[in-house]
């Protein structure tokens, strides 16, 4: 079983763990409770876990929306603060860690604070928690030939993961998993694969470069994709071409459609005030919309020009590089089940030392060190740890280091990266984060592999519940770093286990990767003879290692090669370097990712934000799983807020939300401020003007969250220090 229900040791009610997506999460009760085992048909919605208590309340430790039904299903409202007579009702709680939902026959009153959400009922009652995890599992594995048209017949079945295609398939729950691809002699299909007639087809040349940009409207639309001259999509009495520029107009197409979606949903199941739907320029029948089959739908969607429409698009969330190759066909599906925005470029562009930013970091003659950075030396002098001399401040190739990096004493023949190690140069993306699947490591790009999306669906047996955090510093120079575990122990609500090692030897090393931690922050120096230990050094991609860590950091020197062999023998993702890199700015970075991985933030997010802050951020790329987190943060969604002073004594506030985890593209989410009162879509930007200093802080202490206050970066806890000096 993948959910524990465990009783409190120190308050009233349970704990509720689920070891698929490593999400805790408390419910507190009036009383001491001892949950029994319930039928999971109690509840109106499907539930992976149910079980009963006696109580008089519910509380959970987040503002919260809660969603009340009768007893045969019927939406009767919803909202944070509301009272119920006596009668049968089904409950639901968003957002939760998991799908959390309610049973029992009372009267009932809902409340919030500005830290809990508690339901109170008008005496105890037997009450039922039904509890869904988040996660997704494929219904089976499509076995195909990967010739052009062969895969075609494969990737037209990616859409049978989708539990309805009405406009709520924009819910990240409702989607589901699209089934898995691998190669075979012949065409088969699992029983429980079973196509959905949408009515939707999507007509491309029987090329790779043509089909894998499709993926994921073929998933999203439930579409047949069959051969022909003219890229486009048909449905019944009307044709949509995707060209000129084809992957560009199938961009477009997931992006509008999508969007749309998410703005005539409100007409269904789930009526809620959504500001995107009231801020809206698009003049449309949303309620006729909604009834329309999927088909007609999306037509009538499409006769709107996308220019129309662009204004009001947030920033998407993911594109993905798949190059051209029927080797990267089992990465299909993951790509298209993360609604990615997909390129397949036929061409690589080779990184060299002429090319900019990025590949200066990686050895070339000439490169100041102290201008890699923006704020990582402290008064704007040179940084006496970093690789090249205080004089010349170059980094340069195979140059003995005259300060303290993250690599070994390795000989001066060696180049700032491994000489087989090709790096290559993708084309710029519009996105928030990016992937790269193919040969080559690309710069400024996720290093996405198949064995590390397979362990997204590996379900093992946890046996405690606990987060697990191990922080490994082999350096005595680079102690200061080791503080980083203090940073991720700074959360009331999730369990961690911390520990602090130095100086391991390499079996103390090699025991440690094969623990089951859930994250790996390694300090110290690497190079291509391996992870330096006390007594060595311990490579990485020795055959008989056996990983156990799920994702880790390795801020060291030109970690790339170790950490893609974590990432092959067990580990699901992590964060690299490509470069030599100077002490002072990693130890920044190190400091950044704790704080972000302890905010719940996914790998690819986590970076992203990093790099707004160092440029040295460039020189780290995530390999494996970029979606890989340790936790969930408090509001679902993984939130940057932009603070700028005004001439007033007021802040303008710039909320940006980032899917992450189960909270992906399409969630909803709620700013628990005054002066927003609406959902917003996730991903979003929400901007809010003139809010009072003190109103910004009430916010935070909802949860620690990265902030960039008039541009630079900084935390809850050293606002009200800013902020008084502004």
């Amino acid at each position: 079983m993948s959910i524990d229900i465990d009783p409190l040791r120190e308050a009233d009610g349970i704990t509720v763990t689920d070891h698929i997506e490593n999400t805790q999460f408390e419910v507190y009760t009036d009383r001491p409770v001892d949950p029994r085992p319930r039928p999971a048909s109690d509840h109106y919605f499907p539930v992976d876990t149910s079980v009963a208590v006696e109580t008089g309340s519910i509380e959970i430790p987040r503002v919260a929306v809660v969603e009340t039904r009768d007893g045969d299903g019927v939406l009767l409202t919803h909202g944070d603060c509301y009272e119920m007579p006596g009668g049968t009702y089904h409950v639901g709680i968003n957002p939760a860690p998991t799908k959390l939902y309610l049973t029992f026959d009372a009267g009932f009153s809902v409340s919030t604070t500005d830290r809990t959400t508690r339901i109170d009922l008008d005496a105890p009652a037997t009450v039922g928690l039904g509890f869904r995890s988040l996660h997704q599992t494929p219904a089976g594995t499509i076995t195909t030939p990967t010739d052009p048209e062969s895969l075609m017949d494969a990737v037209s079945l990616l859409g049978s993961a989708l539990q309805t295609t009405s406009p709520e398939r924009s819910f990240p729950t409702l989607r589901g998993h699209p089934p898995l691809i691998e190669p075979g002699e012949e065409f088969r299909v699992p029983e429980r694969v079973e196509p959905v007639e949408s009515g939707v087809r999507i007509v491309v040349p029987p090329e790779y470069r043509y089909l894998y940009p499709v993926v994921s409207l073929a998933y999203y639309f439930a579409a047949d994709v069959v051969p022909g001259d003219a890229p486009r999509i048909e449905g019944d009495g009307w044709t949509y071409p995707l060209e000129p520029k084809f992957e560009a107009r199938a961009a477009e197409v997931l992006r509008q459609s999508f969007h749309m979606d998410c703005l005539a949903r409100t007409e269904g199941f789930y009526p809620v005030d959504l500001h995107e739907r009231e801020t809206t320029g698009l003049d449309l029948d949303w309620g006729r919309l909604y009834d329309l089959p999927l088909a007609e739908r999306l037509g009538e969607y499409l006769d709107v020009p996308f220019e129309a429409v662009e204004p009001e698009l947030p920033q998407w969330t993911l594109t993905t590089d798949v190059r051209p190759d029927p080797g990267n066909v089992e990465m299909l599906p993951f790509v298209a089940g993360e609604l990615s925005i997909v390129r397949s470029p036929e061409t690589v562009t080779p990184a060299d030392d002429d090319g900019g930013v990025g590949v200066g970091f990686f050895g070339g003659a000439g490169r100041n060190s102290a201008a890699t950075t923006r704020r990582e030396v402290p008064g704007g002098g040179v940084d006496l740890d970093s690789r090249g001399s205080p004089a010349g401040g170059e980094f340069v190739r195979g140059a003995a280091s005259a300060g303290v990096t993250r690599g070994a004493d390795a000989s001066t023949e060696r180049g700032a990266v491994p000489a087989q190690t090709e790096f290559v140069r993708p084309e710029p993306v519009d996105t928030v984060e990016h992937a790269w699947v193919g040969d080559g490591v690309p710069l400024d790009a996720n290093k996405a592999t198949l064995d590390a999306y397979h362990r997204r669906l590996e379900v093992g047996q946890v046996e405690q519940s606990r987060i697990s955090v191990l922080v490994v510093c082999n350096d005595d120079q680079m102690r200061e770093e080791g503080n980083v575990a203090d940073l991720y122990g700074l959360r009331d609500m999730v369990q961690f286990d911390i520990e602090v090692r130095h100086d391991r030897t390499r079996e103390e090393m090699r025991e440690t990767l094969e623990s089951d931690v859930d994250f790996l922050h390694y300090i110290g120096h690497v190079d291509d003879r391996g992870m330096q230990c006390a007594d060595g050094y311990l490579d990485l991609t020795d055959e008989d290692l056996e990983i156990g860590v799920s994702a880790f950091l390795l801020n060291a020197c030109q970690s790339y090669q170790q950490g893609e062999a974590l990432i092959h023998r067990g580990s699901r993702g992590g964060i690299v370097t490509l470069s030599d890199v100077a002490n002072s700015p990693a130890t920044t970075l190190g400091r950044i990712i704790a704080r972000l991985m302890n905010s719940g933030f996914n790998l690819r997010t986590a970076l992203h934000v990093a790099k707004r802050e160092l440029i040295t951020g460039h020189q780290y790329i995530v390999v494996g799983d970029g979606g890989t987190t340790i936790c969930q943060s408090r509001s679902g969604a993984a939130l940057v807020l932009n603070l700028e002073p005004t001439e007033t004594e007021c802040l303008d506030l710039l909320i940006e939300g980032f899917p992450n985890g189960p909270y992906g593209v399409g969630s909803l989410m709620y700013i628990n401020l005054d002066k927003d009162d609406k959902n917003h879509l996730i991903p979003t930007n929400v901007d809010i003007k003139s809010v009072t200093t003190n109103e910004v802080k009430e916010f935070l202490d909802l949860e620690d969250t990265p902030i960039f206050y008039d541009k630079e970066l900084t935390w809850n806890n050293k606002l009200t220090e800013l902020t008084d000096q502004g």
